[in-house]
This record gives C-alpha cells, structure tokens and sequence, in this order.
C-alpha cells in the first residue's frame, strides 16, 4: 500500500481521476481506497487551509 501511495504523490493526476471514479486501486477494497482518498483530501487541507 505504501508504494501505490508514493506513486499516487508523485501522480497527482492520478488522484483525481480516482475521484471522478474514473480509475480504481486493482487489489485495494473499495473502504481502502475511500481511506487513501480521505488521506489525499486531508492532506491538501493541511498544505491550503483556509484561515491564510
């Protein structure tokens, strides 16, 4: 899983389309994949929050 995460930062693009459900995680169940996602979201919220 940490390898598919790495690939996933150095991919933003990637994110995105995981979003649109345009693309899937092969081998990772449907809440893992709804997990890293969470992770990717609060990560930006984290990086632009929104009091600056």
């Amino acid at each position: 899983m940490i390898k598919a995460i790495q690939y996933l930062e150095q991919n933003p693009n990637l994110v995105v389309l995981l979003k649109e459900q345009k693309a899937s995680l092969v081998g990772f169940s449907a809440i893992e994949q709804q997990a890293v996602l969470e992770a990717f979201d609060q990560e930006l919220c984290l990086e632009y929050p929104i009091w600056k």
